[in-house]
């Protein structure tokens, strides 16, 4: 989870920054979530999606348990766009 330290200012807005660095072990949880799961695009999800990863890990993991998790892991590895849809 590295990338999130070095990428971090650089990636978001700053009045997000704050809420990101308030929350990081939070931040770090959903991260790990996601690799956990073989999502291989987990850094770009992160700089485009980085609003989603303040959501409690609870509701973060619901979001991606509602599906086939084998079939929805490939098809944000093809297409991260789909997570719009979630």
């Amino acid at each position: 989870m590295n990338f999130i330290e070095e990428d971090i200012s650089s990636i978001i807005p700053d009045e997000l920054k704050n809420d990101l660095e308030n929350n990081s072990d939070l931040v770090k949880a959903n991260i790990s979530y996601l690799k956990e799961l073989g999502i291989e695009n987990y850094q770009e999800i992160f700089k485009t999606y980085y609003p989603m990863f303040l959501m409690d890990a609870s509701n973060f993991q619901e979001i991606f348990g509602k599906y086939d998790i084998s079939d929805l892991i490939d098809k944000i590895n093809k297409n991260m766009a789909i997570i719009e849809h979630l």
